[in-house]
């Protein structure tokens, strides 16, 4: 038997990641005295705080009022009103701030450590946990869980090809959208909603934007379906990504998944002009007599439209000079402007921060306590749950709000 066999666990979280590590260290804080394991599968700890904002970690997001903040919330957000008034990004910020780690803001309303460094909160993290006296043990594979008839769960774990048996009072899955949870969930008797891809670029193929790979736009409007995003947009390689497209992503995340990634993208490239005020402004450089001779290829109409990108949404006028265009080929240009079309072929990754939406189902898990309604005794925090932010620090506020609430209710005697 080895020692973890030999311990009767008091808590044990599955899970090496924010939610979990934020769990176990306000439970071991509040209460000393219990024993807390935290088991991780793969060779380290906290792996997407290391990678998150381009090794930076984008930690949280300067929004402090708690219904603004579930606006950035596709799914889930309804359930974390009430958890975001007990703990938000001001809670974060002060968290980390009391251990050592101060964060910054950036001009987007991203929150990062002021050293620019992940490895800053994945090692206060560490250094907080093991000063709680939480045991962390990688290379723990979660094989099957099962109710104790005294109490509690007995768990199989795979660890250096050995299969250990543990028994823990209670029991907290912070795992992400690992599939071998979503297994042991249901073997619990709890339902999951499929996971599906969110926050991806868009594939799409068309000479509009050939060659403008790095050409982007400020503030442009994006429609599918009965959807509308707002924000920033870049042209890629392979079609457009940017804040717009990535919210849109994670909005229509089930919408595209049952379309297999085939849709219609509208995109106003003028952000909020309608057709007819922006015919006008067309027609105002039409008939100012200092372009009358001017190709209109040769300026653009529009201050927020890139010259390169304006030459091709307006080849198909040709080489006309302002005074030559007609009524119609200002109006086919003003619609172009405003509700060009354009045929999403499919779907690309976001760098290696990839989201997805599904997960234990909300209606049965109390936010108030991050416990299960089905079993008692079990906990859920982090990416385990049916709730996805859009970037920009929204999902790791998720997990240290979900991880902190079920810290504090474990923490308390039965």
């Amino acid at each position: 038997m080895t020692s973890l066999e030999k311990q009767d666990w008091d808590l044990i979280i599955t899970g090496g990641g924010p939610a979990g590590f934020f769990a176990g260290i306000r439970c071991a804080e509040l209460v000393p005295s219990l024993r807390v394991l935290i088991l991780e599968k793969s060779s380290q700890t906290l792996g997407k705080v290391l990678i998150s904002g381009g090794g930076r970690c984008n930690v949280t997001h300067a929004c402090f009022d708690p219904a603004q903040l579930i606006t950035y919330y596709p799914r889930g957000g309804t359930e974390l009103r009430g958890a975001f008034t007990r703990f938000q990004p001001a809670d974060t910020a002060k968290w980390f701030e009391d251990r050592g780690v101060k964060l910054k803001t950036e001009s987007d309303g991203r929150m990062f450590p002021i050293t620019d460094s992940s490895e800053s909160i994945a090692n206060c993290l560490r250094e907080a946990a093991k000063n709680a006296g939480v045991k962390v043990q990688l290379g723990a594979s979660l094989l099957k869980v099962e109710k104790s008839p005294l109490g509690g769960f007995k768990l199989e774990v795979r660890h250096d090809a050995q299969v250990l048996h543990l028994q823990t009072k209670k029991l907290l899955l912070a795992t992400g959208s690992d599939p071998k949870t979503r297994e042991v969930v249901q073997a619990l008797g709890h339902s999951i909603v499929e996971a599906v891809p969110s926050l991806f670029t868009f594939n799409v193929k068309d000479k509009r934007i050939d060659g403008l790979a790095g050409v982007s736009v400020e503030n442009v409007t994006l429609k599918m379906d009965s959807l509308t995003q707002r924000g920033p947009m870049l042209i890629t390689h392979w079609g457009l990504s940017g804040p717009a497209v990535l919210k849109l992503s994670a909005w229509g995340a089930r919408i595209l998944f049952e379309k297999k990634y085939r849709s219609t993208l509208t995109v106003n490239w003028l952000g909020d002009y309608k057709l007819d005020p922006a015919l006008e402004v067309l027609q105002r450089s039409k008939d100012w007599h200092e372009n009358a001779r001017k190709k209109i290829s040769s300026s653009s109409a529009f201050s927020q439209i890139p010259i390169r990108l304006w030459k091709q949404l307006t080849h198909f006028i040709g080489e006309k000079n302002w005074s030559d265009i007609s009524k119609a080929e200002l109006r086919k240009l003003a619609e172009e402007l405003t509700a060009g079309q354009f045929e999403i072929q499919g779907k690309g990754q976001f760098k290696d921060e990839f989201v997805t939406c599904g997960g234990v189902n909300l209606k049965e898990v109390d936010f108030k306590t991050m416990q299960s309604r089905v079993v008692k005794g079990l906990f859920f925090a982090g990416e385990v749950l049916d709730i996805d932010g859009v970037t920009g620090g929204f999902n790791f506020q998720s997990a240290w709000t979900t991880g902190w609430i079920a810290g504090n209710t474990l923490s308390a005697a039965d």
